[in-house]
């Protein structure tokens, strides 16, 4: 089923389609485009809705004695020219009323030739199987950017308040346009309103538009907008990735790649657990000005929402509306694995199916970071040069990069650097993950509060001492996992 835009209707009026159903939430968005495409077509003026409250209505007047909807439908049969006809209560009624399929049958073989189209919009898909020849089927999907940059300007243009705050600063209609990605013109317009009747600041509309997408993500259950992201300043180490990042943006600029424009497919990101790839992930959507999208699939599995393959078809969509973006699937392979794949037919083998077609054909700018712990139970076809566009290998930190960890978390925690021997505290720690590092921060912080002191050297070491490693505990899974990824992906860290 294709979206409705207004180039579609033209290309559906012109080829002579009569009859056109329209899955929409939003009535008043879909009339506004209805309206905008009869002013397109000569002689056709403005549409005539229909509701079963009022009955015919044109630019506000009533047409009398038009409630019922056979009525309605007769004055459009005896309309003589081009005419755009809206039924917005039409499928409440149509339901085990033959009479009432006939006459909508009849309008559609009677307008042929005549400029006369008919548009009935509603909330449901099912459609008498009498017009299923007749009826052409669209849906209205979340506004794509060009109608959001449209909806603003307009809004710029009537609203004094509103176009004084976007000549104070020049790029807030912009911002605003990639913030309100994914939602309707409705939540848009409520920013917008509550700008200008607030104290609020630019930056904290933009920032409520991103809190509504967050809540209506939420609201789906499977997916979650993560607004506390990280650059590169809170990576230790990380060299090769941070150039390849670098080299985009150079390649691209940052405006473009913001924009959409040649963003890259994406990254698969595998290694030892509590090494980084969450933060790696969300330092990639902060540096490229990106929103950041969370799919678990755990929850695609759950049943919830639907069968695996609705669910994740879903998210897909969803992401597309939000584009550009970052869409970070994490724990692929707890979704998409070799022995799902194996098992014929199955949940797991269709939902490999889905995202293998939706990588290879999306044509919304969403970049995919998939984040794997046991990236060997992903099968070939995921791995395949081309899918992604790098396969990234996140392991133990070195020497430097635990130094440069160290000095991250006691620097965000405001502690004095200077009274703190870095290169000590990196030596002492060789086999630690930057998790166990963080918490070895966390720990010496807490004792020294809880003894009404300052943190001091001897108490990262003590905590140091205390500490079991995964590199111990796990050492033959790293091992393994060290092996796949030696010559079969890009070391994360490291000279680039």
């Amino acid at each position: 089923m294709e979206n409705l835009t207004q180039q579609q209707l033209l290309r559906q009026i012109s080829i002579g389609i009569t009859l056109i159903h329209v899955l929409t939430e939003n009535e008043r968005r879909c009339e506004r485009l209805l309206g905008q495409t009869a002013a397109r077509i000569k002689g056709m003026g403005s549409p005539v809705s229909w509701t079963c409250t009022d009955g015919l209505s044109r630019d506000g007047e009533i047409i009398p004695d038009t409630a019922d909807p056979l009525k309605a439908l007769d004055f459009a049969l005896s309309h003589p020219g081009p005419l755009l006809l809206i039924l917005k209560d039409i499928h409440k009624f149509w339901r085990d009323n033959p009479v009432l399929v006939r006459k909508i049958k009849d309008l559609s073989c009677v307008s042929r030739g005549k400029g006369k189209v008919t548009v009935i919009t509603a909330e449901e898909e099912w459609i008498p199987p009498c017009l299923q020849e007749e009826i052409v089927l669209f849906r209205q999907g979340l506004p794509d950017i060009e109608e959001i940059r449209t909806f603003l300007r307009q809004l710029r243009e009537n609203d004094t308040s509103f176009a004084k705050v976007c000549e104070s600063e020049p790029d807030l209609l912009e911002r605003l346009v990639v913030a309100a990605r994914g939602l309707d013109l409705v939540d848009l317009e409520r920013a917008i309103r509550t700008l200008r009747l607030t104290d609020m600041s630019s930056t904290d509309a933009v920032r409520s538009l991103l809190e509504n997408k967050r809540r209506i993500l939420q609201q789906s259950g499977i997916m979650e907008l993560i607004l506390d992201t990280a650059g590169c300043n809170q990576l230790g180490g990380m060299e090769n990735l941070k150039h390849w990042l670098q080299r985009r943006e150079s390649a691209f600029g940052l405006e473009g790649i913001s924009s959409g424009i040649g963003l890259p497919k994406g990254v698969l990101i595998m290694g030892v657990a509590g090494c980084g790839k969450s933060l790696l992930v969300k330092a990639i959507a902060t540096e490229w000005h990106l929103p950041l999208i969370r799919l678990d699939m755990s929850t695609v599995y759950s049943g919830i929402f639907g069968s695996p393959e609705a669910s994740l078809n879903k998210a897909f969509k969803t992401a597309e509306a939000v584009a550009p973006c970052v869409l970070w699937i994490d724990e692929i392979e707890s979704g998409i694995t070799t022995h799902g794949f194996k098992s014929e037919g199955g949940a797991s083998s269709r939902v490999l199916g889905s995202f293998l077609t939706w990588m290879q054909e999306k044509q919304e700018p969403v970049f995919v970071a998939a984040t794997a712990n046991a990236i060997e139970m992903l099968p070939a076809e995921v791995l395949r040069k081309g899918r992604f566009d790098e396969i990234f290998y996140v392991g133990l930190p070195e020497t430097s990069a635990r130094e440069e960890i160290f000095r991250i978390h006691l620097a965000k925690r405001k502690a004095d650097l200077s009274i703190f021997d870095s290169k000590l505290l990196a030596g002492s720690t060789k086999g630690f993950s930057g998790a166990e590092i963080e918490q070895i921060v966390h720990s010496a912080i807490f004792e020294a509060r809880a003894d009404q002191r300052p943190m001091t050297q001897q108490d990262l070491m003590a905590m140091v001492s205390r500490t079991v490693p995964l590199s111990i505990t796990m050492a033959e899974q790293i091992k393994k996992i060290e092996t796949w990824a030696f010559k079969r992906a890009v070391p994360a860290s490291g000279s680039s």
